[in-house]
């Protein structure tokens, strides 16, 4: 399996490597976030690979980046995700049994927790405080290595997305795209538009030369191949949705006019009920299996 990299690389002290790596199957951005000088790291937002016509999970991905953490020498501190993604299962339950290392994600999940329980009637199921280690809030700051890390919340997509902010690299997830493609969408249950625009400004109100590494590309006019990084100061000046001073109302037009022509992503039914657990497949049954519950007619 060949998975496209590249790698960012640090600016001087305080600034992070960065090897992002794409899940050509989900169009998903996931990364290794490096403290050159001590060689300790974090995995940010990375997928549990699945193929939804079979139901069948694997994990090419997660185990592309632990061998790169282990030819390199890095030594694996965090397991970090932005959000409980509706594009992809997140591999995080997988590289905490592999690893010992442990997971955080933002403290609203409990929220969105709370909004999938009515939508997949298990008012028993998901218990964030078990399945993740930390749950972060906006404000927030742990390191990696001698990295400074900054939490900062940044709902609209869902509304417990937090970005990852470590020195002068920006973990923005599910808000913007690169320039060429915009913004993400803000329709799931839970998100808004409105609190979309708020967030992205609170990323654009960073320094110009900071990087931004998003969560999704699915390519552009003119563009085929998979990018995820660019700058504050590049998205500021032509992303295709804000670029030069888009105010609120006319952001809220366009991307709500945007999200109602989009169908749900092929895996949103599959992945909140295990992304909600951190990872983890529902709880084997008698026969020893695992089984999805698809909701019909609810959306």
């Amino acid at each position: 399996m060949t998975i496209p990299y590249s790698k960012s690389s640090s600016r001087g002290p305080g600034s992070p490597d960065v090897v992002g790596f794409y899940d050509e199957a989900s169009g998903s951005c996931q990364y290794i976030c490096i403290d050159p000088a001590t060689k300790k790291c974090a995995l940010i937002d990375v997928v549990l690979d699945f193929n939804p016509a079979r139901a069948r999970t694997s994990t090419e991905s997660a185990d592309w980046a632990l061998d790169w953490i282990e030819r390199e020498g890095l030594t694996l501190e965090w397991i970090l995700d932005t959000h409980p993604h509706a594009d992809h299962l997140m591999a995080a339950a997988y590289l905490k049994q592999k690893t010992g290392a442990p997971n955080a994600i933002g403290e609203k999940v409990r929220e969105i927790a709370g909004l999938w329980r009515d939508f997949y009637n298990t008012p028993g199921a998901f218990d964030p405080e078990a399945d993740f280690d930390r749950l972060l809030a906006d404000g927030d700051t742990f390191r990696i290595g001698d990295l400074d890390l900054h939490v900062m919340l940044s709902p609209g997509h869902t509304l417990g997305s937090i970005t990852y902010v470590v020195g002068d690299a920006v973990f923005a997830h599910d808000t913007f795209m690169q320039p060429d493609s915009g913004t993400a969408r803000a329709d799931f249950p839970g998100g808004s538009a409105a609190m979309l625009y708020d967030s992205l400004m609170a990323i654009l109100a960073l320094p110009d030369e900071f990087r931004i590494f998003i969560g999704h590309d699915y390519g552009a006019e003119g563009r085929d191949d998979p990018a995820w990084e660019s700058t504050v100061a590049e998205q500021k000046a032509s992303n295709k949705h804000l670029g030069g001073g888009v105010e609120k109302d006319d952001y809220v037009k366009v991307r709500e006019e945007r999200d109602a022509t989009l169908n749900l992503p092929d895996r949103m039914l599959h992945a909140l009920q295990v992304n909600l657990r951190g990872g983890r497949l529902p709880e084997p049954e008698a026969d020893g299996n695992s089984y999805f519950k698809i909701p019909a007619n609810r959306f």
